[in-house]
C-alpha cells in the first residue's frame, strides 16, 4: 500500500475527525467546533469570532476559541507526522493492512510513536550489530521458550560469532532492545512513572557554598511525588539543574517495574522454566534499565516540564492581562517624574493625548540636594502646563519623591507607578522613533506618565516578559509563551477598543485583522488626510481591504463621529439593523441610544433572522445602552506606610497597606514600600481555603497585610492576609 493510498483512505475515514475529536476532548459540541475551524480558516481572529459571530460558534468565548485553534494546530502537525512515518515505514516495505490502519486511527502522539519506534531509523545499537551477526532467530527462539538455548546457540556460531555464549548474548541484546520498543511494555513503565515517580533534587556539592546556589537552597535535598509537584518547585528546580548547582531526577522502584514486565514476558526466573526463562528474564532486566526507563524518565521530564510551562504560562498571561486592563487616569494632563538621587529626578510634562511638551532634571535629594530649586521648577511647570494629575515611578528615591511632591502639589492627585519595563521601553526601536531627539531618561518619563493615563495604550509597546508580571518567563517554552502572551494582548486591546485617532501604531498592530504594516498605513492616511470622521473612510486606507475592514471595524471607535455608532461596539455590518429599530420607533438611532424608554420598547425577536440571532442583538442592546463605555475599573489613589522605608524598618507583627504587583501558583508578592516586596503565601491569602491566589486577589489590588518574617540575609519579606 503506497503512503498516499494510506493517506487518502484516512481522509475519507475521517472527514471531520479534527472537529469530532477536538469536542471530545474540550467537552463542546461537534458543531460549535466546526463553525469555529470554518472561520478560522477563512482568517477571522479570535476576537472577532467571539464578539460577532456567536451565532455560528454557540456564544463560544475567547478562552474556548483559542483551545480549538490550539487543537486543531496540533493536529495538524500530528497528521504531518504520520506521513513521515508512513513514508518511512513503506519505504521499509514494512507496511501491513493492520499496522496502516493503526496509525491511521492514532491521534495521540505518545502512542503513534510507539507504533513507529521499531521502525525508526536508529544508530546503530548493540541489538543491530547482533541482527547483522544473524541472531535474530536464535532471539525469537528464546522468546517463545527454547527448551536447550545452549544447544540451540551452537548452530549460530560463526566468523562474526565466536561462541554460544556470545550468541545468546547477542540474542539477549536483540530481546532488551524488543522489550524497550514494545508498546505493551512502555505503558506498563509509563503506568508506574505516572502512578509513582518521584523527583529528586541534590545539591552538587563543589556548589553548595557559592551565593549563586543559595537561592536554590530550599532544593538541596527535596524529593516528593512527581504528580504532586507544582508548576513552580518543577521550573526552580529544572533552572537549578540548567545553571549546575542541581542534580535533579525522577525515578521509580525500578525491582517492582521489572517484575512486573517478567511477568509481562512470562519470563519470571520464579516460573521454573529453567535457562531459556533465566536469559529472558536476564534480557528484560537489561532492556528495562538500559533502554526503556531512561527513555520513558526522558519522557516524563519532558512532559512534566510541559505541564509546568504551560501553568507558568497560563499564570503569566493572567497577571499581564490584569495589568493591560488597569484602571486607567483617562486624557489629562499628566506630569511624569522619574525619581533618583544622584541623577536627579527627570520630570516630563504631557498635554492630554500623551504628548511631550515640556522636560526638565530636578535636585530635591541628596547628593546634589537643591530642594528649593526643584519646588520652585515643580510649581512653574504644574502652573504652566495646567498639569491635573502627577506619575511618579516606583523605582529608587520614590517615597522620598512623593514626599517632597506632595508639599508644593496642593492636594492635586499624586499616583504610584509601576517602571518595570520603562528602560527597555525607552532603549527600544518603538521609544527611539517616538522621540529621536530625546535621549532614554526623558522616555523613560514619558513612559511613566502615559502608564498613568492609559497603561495599555503605553504596555503594548513593551516586550511583556519586560514588564515583571511572570515567573521563571526565561525557562518556559519561548514561542508558547509568546503566543500566550500576544494572544492576551491581542484579547485586551480588542476587549477595550481603540480610539482611531489617537492610538500608536504598536497599538493599532494589536487590533483584529491589522498588523505592522496596515497600522502604518492608518496613521500616514491619518497624517496626510487630518482625523477620520468615520469608519467607512477605513476604506480609504491603501491595502485595508474588505476582509481587513470586516475583522477589525468594530473595535475602533471615533468619539466625535457623525454616526454614533462609530464609537461603540457595533459593527457597521449592523449598522442597518440598528437603524432600522430606530425607524421603527419612528426616532432617530441617537434618541435610541439616548432615551431608555425607547430602547426598552424594541422587541429583539422581531429582528432575528437567518444570521442575526439573539445573542447578537442583546450584545447590541447592551452596547447602545452604553456606547463605547471602557470596561476598566476606575483609579484610586493610595499611599504607604509613614513608618517603613526599607526592610530594616519592619517587625513582625506590623499590619502595613500594600498593593499587589505579582500573582504565582503558590502566592502573591505585595509592594508595602520597602523597594522589596513581600510574599503572601497561598495559604495566608484568607482564614479560608484558597484553591489559586486569583479567587482572592488580583494585580494593583490594593491590600492590608501583616509581616509575619523578615529574612534581611536573603532580603525576603513573609505577610500574611489571615486575621491575626
Amino acid at each position: 500500500m503506497t503512503t498516499a493510498a494510506i493517506m487518502t483512505k484516512q481522509e475519507d475515514k475521517h472527514p471531520n475527525i479534527f472537529a469530532r475529536i477536538i469536542a471530545e476532548r474540550l467537552g463542546i459540541r461537534e458543531r460549535q467546533v466546526e463553525g469555529t475551524l470554518t472561520l478560522l480558516d477563512d482568517g477571522a481572529t479570535i476576537p472577532f469570532i467571539a464578539r460577532y459571530r456567536k451565532e455560528r460558534t454557540g456564544s463560544l468565548d475567547e478562552v474556548q476559541i483559542a483551545a480549538i485553534a490550539e487543537q486543531n494546530d496540533r493536529f495538524k502537525e500530528l497528521a504531518k507526522r504520520k506521513e513521515t512515518i508512513i513514508k518511512t515505514i513503506t519505504e521499509q516495505d514494512k507496511m501491513t493492512p493492520e499496522l496502516a490502519a493503526r496509525i491511521a486511527d492514532c491521534w495521540d502522539a505518545t502512542a503513534l510513536e510507539d507504533l513507529y519506534l521499531p521502525y525508526k531509523p536508529k544508530r546503530r545499537t548493540r541489538a543491530q550489530v547482533a541482527r547483522e551477526q544473524g541472531l535474530e532467530p536464535l532471539a525469537l527462539m528464546l522468546l517463545r521458550g527454547e527448551p536447550n538455548p545452549e544447544r540451540a546457540a551452537q548452530r549460530f556460531i560463526s566468523d562474526a560469532v565466536a561462541t554460544a555464549e556470545d550468541a545468546l548474548r547477542g540474542a539477549q541484546d536483540i530481546i532488551a532492545e524488543i522489550v524497550s520498543e514494545d508498546e505493551r511494555s512502555r505503558q506498563t513503565v509509563r503506568g508506574t512513572f505516572r502512578r509513582t515517580a518521584f523527583i529528586t533534587s541534590k545539591v552538587i556539592k563543589a556548589k553548595a557554598d557559592t551565593d549563586e546556589a543559595q537561592k536554590f537552597s530550599d532544593y538541596f535535598d527535596w524529593s516528593e511525588p512527581l504528580k504532586r509537584c507544582s508548576s513552580h518547585r518543577l521550573l526552580a528546580m529544572r533552572r537549578g539543574e540548567a545553571e549546575g548547582v542541581l542534580r535533579v531526577s525522577i525515578t521509580i522502584d525500578d525491582d517492582e517495574c521489572i517484575e512486573k514486565l517478567q511477568r509481562q514476558w512470562k519470563t519470571a526466573p520464579t516460573r521454573g522454566e529453567g535457562g531459556c526463562a533465566m536469559l529472558v528474564s536476564e534480557a528484560v532486566a537489561d532492556g528495562y534499565k538500559r533502554l526503556l526507563c531512561p527513555s520513558i524518565e526522558n519522557e516524563f521530564a519532558a512532559s512534566s516540564k510541559e505541564q509546568a510551562d504551560e501553568e507558568a504560562i497560563r499564570v503569566f498571561a493572567e497577571n499581564l492581562r490584569q495589568l493591560l486592563l488597569g484602571a486607567p487616569l483617562g486624557q489629562k494632563r499628566v506630569m511624569g517624574i522619574d525619581p533618583g538621587f544622584r541623577t536627579g529626578c527627570k520630570v516630563v510634562c504631557l498635554d492630554a493625548q500623551g504628548n511631550l511638551l515640556y522636560h526638565e532634571a530636578i535636585f530635591p535629594h541628596p547628593p546634589v540636594r537643591k530642594p528649593a530649586e526643584a519646588a520652585d521648577a515643580l510649581a512653574s511647570m504644574i502652573q504652566r502646563y495646567k498639569i491635573e494629575a502627577i506619575a511618579i515611578g516606583n523605582g529608587t528615591a520614590s517615597r522620598e519623591t512623593k514626599g517632597f511632591v506632595e508639599m508644593i502639589a496642593d492636594g492635586m492627585p499624586i499616583y504610584v507607578v509601576s517602571e518595570d519595563g520603562a528602560s527597555v521601553y525607552s532603549a527600544s526601536k518603538v521609544a527611539r522613533d517616538e522621540f529621536p531627539n530625546e535621549d532614554v531618561t526623558v522616555r523613560g518619563a514619558v513612559s511613566i506618565g502615559r502608564r498613568l493615563m492609559d497603561p495599555l495604550a503605553e504596555l503594548v509597546k513593551i516586550d511583556p516578559k519586560s514588564i515583571g508580571v511572570g515567573q521563571y518567563q526565561h525557562d518556559v517554552d519561548q514561542a508558547k509563551l509568546k503566543r500566550s502572551l500576544d494572544q492576551t494582548v491581542e484579547s485586551c486591546v480588542n476587549s477595550v477598543g481603540v480610539n482611531l485617532n489617537t492610538a500608536s501604531v504598536h497599538l493599532l498592530t494589536y487590533v483584529s485583522g491589522l498588523g505592522p504594516a496596515l497600522a502604518k498605513n492608518i496613521v500616514d492616511y491619518r497624517r496626510e488626510n487630518g482625523a477620520f470622521t468615520s469608519r467607512a473612510q477605513l476604506k480609504k486606507v491603501p491595502r485595508l481591504g474588505p476582509s481587513a475592514f470586516e475583522q477589525c471595524a468594530g473595535f475602533l471607535r471615533i468619539s466625535d463621529a457623525k454616526n454614533p455608532l462609530d464609537n461603540s461596539a457595533v459593527h457597521p455590518e449592523r449598522y442597518a439593523l440598528v437603524e432600522q429599530m430606530a425607524k421603527d420607533q419612528g426616532c432617530k438611532v441617537i434618541d435610541l441610544i439616548q432615551q431608555k424608554d425607547l430602547r426598552a420598547r424594541v422587541d429583539v425577536q422581531k429582528y432575528v433572522n437567518a444570521e442575526v440571532g439573539l445573542p447578537t442583538l442583546t450584545d447590541i442592546m447592551h452596547e447602545l445602552e452604553k456606547p463605547g463605555r471602557d470596561p476598566r475599573e476606575a483609579l484610586e489613589e493610595f499611599d504607604f506606610d509613614s513608618r517603613v522605608t526599607s526592610i530594616d524598618d519592619l517587625i513582625p507583627g506590623m499590619e502595613l497597606p500594600g498593593i499587589v504587583t505579582n500573582i504565582t501558583n503558590f502566592g502573591a508578592f505585595v509592594d508595602i514600600g520597602v523597594h522589596q516586596d513581600g510574599l503572601v503565601h497561598i495559604s495566608q491569602l484568607a482564614d479560608k481555603f484558597v484553591s489559586h491566589p486569583t479567587d482572592v486577589v488580583h494585580l494593583h489590588q490594593h491590600v492590608r497585610v501583616r509581616v509575619t518574617e523578615v529574612d534581611r540575609r536573603r532580603g525576603r519579606i513573609s505577610l500574611s492576609m489571615r486575621s491575626a
